[in-house]
């Protein structure tokens, strides 16, 4: 498989080791630098564009390489509002596979998440929080994880029906979002009552789980067509 970079950062440097350790060749590599290498045969020449980079850039970053014809598979979060561009050109053609975290163990913990929801919306005593933690370089917040797993919540818990970092009210679930040193990202679910506390963490040790995930889902991606999300793909993976 060919792949092209678009972000060369840490997290481009990881998926460029993994993606060779597993056979696959990296044609392109564009940063900010560079821009004008979408316009390449080298990157019109790629399987598939695995990109991580800015919420500012991202959008644009899809369409060009939509104009190119590579499919796009990304991680960067923070600009969601504008995801019925993206559907869209999906609809006329495109191929996009996101994901607000490509690690299989986050992804796990989506679905404890949302299951254990579901039993804490039987009972009222218990006040539910969110909190992440990341390191200083994530320029959005709270992070794309925060918000799959604040939705997860609302989704099953009757009394909820929206999330805030800044607004406190009954029926908001908090956000508490930190950034500290090179964390890769930590995740905590908290409901709190009189009695005691319930407690389900994700914590991240490296950035290599989220680059495997970003590989293989670039895998899963080559020869399809449309909106991809990670249900997809581990559901053709049973």
């Amino acid at each position: 498989m060919k792949i092209a970079l678009i972000g060369y950062g840490k997290m481009g440097h990881v998926i460029e080791e993994i993606a060779i350790a597993r056979g696959h060749e990296v044609v392109c590599r564009i940063d900010v630098d560079n821009q004008e290498d979408f316009a390449s045969p080298a990157f019109a020449s790629a399987d598939v564009a695995i990109e991580f980079t800015t919420p500012a850039t991202a959008v644009d970053n899809y369409k060009r390489a939509f104009a190119a014809g590579v499919p796009v598979v990304s991680g960067t979060t923070g600009w969601l509002e504008r995801m019925p561009e993206i559907k869209a050109a999906c609809e006329d053609g495109a191929t996009f596979f996101y994901a607000s975290n490509f690690s299989l163990g986050v992804n796990v913990f989506f679905a404890v998440n949302r299951w254990l929801a579901g039993v804490m919306n039987h009972f009222d005593d218990y006040n539910v929080s969110l909190e992440e933690i990341h390191h200083i370089h994530k320029l959005d917040h709270p992070s794309g994880t925060a918000i799959t797993l604040a939705d997860g919540i609302i989704d099953n818990i009757d009394r909820l029906s929206s999330w805030s970092e800044t607004l406190q009210a009954d029926d908001i679930l908090p956000i508490t979002a930190a950034r500290e040193g090179e964390v890769p990202g930590t995740h905590i679910v908290r409901y709190d009552s009189e009695v005691d506390t319930i407690t389900i963490e994700h914590r991240a040790k490296s950035r290599r789980g989220f680059a495997l995930g970003a590989v293989v889902a670039a895998e899963f991606t080559v020869g399809k067509k449309g909106f991809l999300t990670m249900s997809d793909m581990l559901s053709f993976m049973k």
